[in-house]
């Protein structure tokens, strides 16, 4: 394609772009609202999955040792504990730092420690491991060890965190997938309209010789002018939310919510509307013009 025909064809579109007024308007609207629900749900899903994974790297094991043992046997099992595969970290707990973390938990209740005779408490290892299998494997492990008392980790509670975090993965890219049809089928049929109340100038042009080409292109353009517009107003809305919602939530004490942050992240999806919104709309034009050009 020639440059000069190229700059006609950019031309056209242009000018049916402002000619059609209101259908224009109502093309770009349908454009942006949804790529905007389409990005709502994509950073809101990315966020659990986030957050899943997060907390995954969160779960600890404690391994409690037996008291009278010495230190050379301690360090003994700190070796064995970092040998083991996946293992991400292991710091040791003694007696004395296994109390003053329980009465930090207690507060103002930590007064009813007062009265025990010595320290109860045992020394510990807490372990954490780079997936969540390493968690089952060291706990069966560590348990056979005759240094240690026993091994914690909440079994139950993991497990369930385990099944929640599955199903935020493959629950949110089912639910993405569907949204994604659903907004090419919305978009699509959107421009079909705008298409079809120029089917007859189609036809005219068809009938004086044009080729399919020459009143194809002028469409297609038209659709990547109203999927861009479309996706920048989309991604800049979300970008605006996105940092609003962020701010309300540390300024409302929840600031320890495991969130992606801003930036790169809404720069990602807003680029990924971008392409999407380009795409829907040339496609969209594509579907619909070839219907017309049927004379």
């Amino acid at each position: 394609m020639k440059f000069r025909t190229f700059l006609y064809f950019l031309k056209e579109a242009f000018r049916s772009f402002f000619r059609n007024g209101w259908m224009t308007i109502a093309s770009i609207l349908t454009v942006t609202l949804s790529l905007f629900i389409l990005g709502m749900f994509m950073t809101t899903v990315w966020n659990l999955n986030h957050a899943a994974s997060y907390l995954e790297n969160q779960v600890e094991l404690s391994v409690y040792l037996k008291d009278g043992l010495t230190s050379e046997q301690i360090h003994a099992v700190e070796q064995k504990i970092k040998s083991v595969p996946q293992t991400k970290s292991v710091a040791f707990v003694n007696k004395d730092q296994a109390l003053a973390e329980f009465k930090d938990r207690l507060g103002d209740q930590s007064y009813l420690l007062d009265s025990l005779n010595g320290n109860p408490l045992p020394s510990s290892f807490t372990v954490v491991y780079e997936t969540p299998e390493g968690v089952h494997h060291g706990a069966e492990l560590f348990v056979k060890y005759p240094e240690v008392e026993s091994v914690q980790y909440g079994q139950d509670t993991i497990e369930k965190l385990f099944q929640f975090t599955q199903i935020v993965r493959i629950g949110g890219m089912i639910l993405i997938i569907f949204l994604a049809f659903a907004t090419i089928f919305i978009v699509s049929n959107t421009i079909r309209l705008t298409v079809y109340a120029r089917r007859k100038e189609i036809e005219i042009m068809k009938y004086v010789g044009a080729t399919n080409g020459f009143i194809r292109w002028p469409f297609l353009l038209e659709g990547m002018i109203l999927g861009t517009i479309g996706a920048i107003f989309a991604g800049v809305s979300l970008w605006q939310l996105y940092v609003w919602a962020l701010r309300e939530l540390v300024t409302n004490g929840f600031a320890f919510l495991p969130l992606i942050p801003v930036y790169p992240f809404i720069a990602q999806v807003a680029a990924i509307l971008l392409v999407a919104g380009i795409l829907i709309g040339v496609v969209g034009s594509a579907i619909s013009v070839h219907k017309y050009m049927k004379v």
